[in-house]
């Protein structure tokens, strides 16, 4: 998901140098490595994107796009369960 979204934004690994080797970008692209929540926070400042879209985006990928309404209804509800809302 991460390589599609980078590609949509027309960036290139090399546009994440001052975060990341494209070495290590490259393996969390393929799968083989998850990133901390702080690495996802600074990917997502380069890709121009809220962290939580990147990861609710991974969540899609792996469930069915069609999964959308649902997920994000479930996740609200768990946020006002937690009084976060």
């Amino acid at each position: 998901m991460l390589r599609d979204i980078r590609k949509q934004r027309g960036l290139t690994q090399e546009d994440f140098s001052d975060i990341s080797s494209r070495t290590y970008l490259s393996t969390l692209e393929r799968g083989l490595k998850g990133p901390t929540i702080d690495k996802v926070t600074q990917l997502a400042g380069v890709l121009n994107v809220h962290p939580a879209t990147l990861l609710v985006a991974t969540f899609l990928a792996q469930e069915g796009a069609s999964s959308r309404t649902a997920l994000l209804q479930r996740i609200d509800a768990e946020l006002e369960q937690l009084g976060m809302c």
